[in-house]
C-alpha cells in the first residue's frame, strides 16, 4: 500500500528531519516550516515512528485541496477515502490548525470536517449514527494560506516522549530539540561530550543514544499499531531492525549539575534509556568545571529566566559562564538560550548561530568553535 506521509517537527529542525527521512529511503514531496511530506508504504509508517529522531508526529496524509469557504472544506474532506482506514465502529475525533487563511475558526472547522467524514462514511456503511467504540483515528486538519491538508495521526503520544523521562526538572528541554543540538555539535568517540547543566540529562542522553544508534521509538507504542490496515509484522520488523542496529562505542559523556536532585534524575533517566554505560553523572558547578586533559565539547541548555531563575540571576550566570568557559579553550561550546543579549552577557560573539524553538519559546543556538575569547 502506497501512502503519503507528513512528519512534523519543531521549527528549525526541517533540514535534520529531511535527511533522516531520506536515510530511511523515502523521497520528500514537500518541505515547509515545521513539516515534511514524503512518499512511503505501510512499512514507512512503522519505520518513521520508531527511527525518526527529530519528528514530533507522523501522519498519514489523506489529501490536500483549496478551502476558502466552509463549503470547500466540507466537499474537499468528503471526497477523501476515509473508509480505507476508518471502520464502521471506529472513533474519529477531529482537531487542527489554521494559519493565514480565511477559515480561521478552529471549532467551526472541526465541526465541518467531522460532518463531512460522517457523510462520507454513512454512504459507505449505511449508518446515520456511528458508535465510535473501536480503534481511534485522530483526524487532523492543517489549513495554510487557504490550502487544507487532511491527515490521520499514526503516533499517538508525540514522538519526543521517548519513554525514558517519566519525570523531569522544572525547565526540561524537549527530547527532539536536545537530539538536534547534540547532532549539530558533531559528537565523536575521541571527543568528550559534557553538559555541565544537565537538568534531567536530556541532551547528554540523546547524544549517547545517537552514538549507540538506539532508535528513539524502539521501546514505546504508537496509535497506528491498532490500525488493521497496517500489518502487525511491520512493527515487529521495525523493532527488530532497531535492536540489531545498536552498536558499541567508546564515546564518553559527562553530565553534571549543581543540583543533587538533577544528578539523581539524570542517572535514573540514563538507565531507562539504555545509555548509563556511556554517562558519568556527578554534581558540579558549571562555573568551576575544568578540562580533564583531553579534547572536549560543552553542550548545554542553561536557564533562560522563563521558569528557573529571575532575569538578574540569569544575567549573572551568563557573565560567569563566559568568564569561566574561556579556561576550557580550545574546547568548543554550544549553548542554547532565549535571552536576546546572550552574547553581550557571555562576553563573546558566537562563531555561528542557529534559530531554534524550545517548544514555543524562540531560541538561538550559540556555537563557539574557537573558545579563546581573543579580541
Amino acid at each position: 500500500m502506497n501512502v503519503t506521509l507528513t512528519a512534523t517537527c519543531l521549527f528549525g529542525l526541517e533540514h535534520l528531519l529531511g535527511e533522516e527521512i531520506e536515510t530511511l529511503g523515502y523521497d520528500r514531496v514537500e518541505t515547509i516550516d515545521g513539516r515534511i511530506t514524503y512518499r512511503g508504504d505501510e512499512e514507512a509508517v512503522a519505520l518513521s515512528n520508531v527511527f525518526l529522531r527529530y519528528a514530533e508526529r507522523v501522519f498519514i496524509n489523506l489529501g490536500k485541496f483549496t478551502a476558502e469557504t466552509f463549503d470547500d472544506l466540507f466537499e474537499g474532506t468528503k471526497a477523501l477515502p476515509w473508509e480505507n482506514w476508518i471502520g464502521r465502529d471506529d472513533a474519529f475525533p477531529v482537531k487542527g490548525h489554521s494559519i493565514k487563511s480565511k477559515l480561521f475558526s478552529i471549532p467551526d472547522c472541526q465541526r465541518i470536517v467531522k460532518r463531512a467524514v460522517v457523510d462520507r462514511l454513512s454512504s459507505v456503511y449505511g449508518l446515520t449514527r456511528f458508535p465510535e467504540t473501536g480503534v481511534t483515528y485522530q483526524i487532523e486538519f492543517f489549513i495554510l494560506k487557504d490550502e487544507a491538508t487532511l491527515m490521520i495521526d499514526t503516533s499517538g503520544d508525540p514522538l519526543h516522549k521517548r519513554g525514558y523521562r517519566p519525570a523531569a526538572n522544572a525547565a526540561p528541554i524537549r527530547e527532539t530539540l536536545a537530539a538536534a543540538i547534540a547532532a549539530i555539535s558533531r559528537p565523536r568517540e575521541e571527543v568528550l561530550f559534557w553538559d555541565p547543566m544537565c537538568g534531567s540529562g536530556t541532551i547528554a542522553i540523546e547524544a549517547a543514544m545517537q552514538m549507540k544508534k538506539i532508535a528513539p521509538g524502539m521501546d514505546r507504542r504508537f496509535a497506528a499499531e491498532r490500525f488493521p490496515a497496517i500489518p502487525r509484522g511491520v512493527w515487529l520488523s521495525a523493532r527488530e531492525e532497531a535492536r540489531e542496529g545498536i552498536v558499541k562505542t567508546k564515546f564518553e559523556v559527562f553530565a553534571s549539575d549543581i543540583d543533587p536532585e538533577a544528578v539523581s534524575l539524570t542517572q535514573e533517566n540514563a538507565k531507562r534509556a539504555g545509555v548509563s554505560d556511556l554517562l558519568r553523572v556527578f554534581r558540579a558547578d558549571a562555573r568551576e568545571i575544568s578540562a580533564p586533559g583531553r579534547r572536549g565539547t560543552v553542550v548545554t541548555n542553561p536557564p533562560y529566566g522563563e521558569r528557573m531563575m529571575n532575569e538578574e540571576e540569569v544575567e549573572k550566570l551568563y557573565r560567569e559562564m563566559g568568564a569561566h568557559f574561556r579556561s576550557l579553550s580550545p574546547w568548543q561550546v554550544y549553548i542554547i538560550s532565549s535571552v536576546k543579549n546572550f552574547e553581550t552577557l557571555y562576553g563573546k560573539r558566537a562563531d555561528k548561530t542557529r534559530k531554534l524553538y524550545n517548544g514555543m519559546i524562540p531560541c538561538v543556538l550559540y556555537q563557539y568553535f574557537k573558545n579563546d575569547f581573543k579580541k
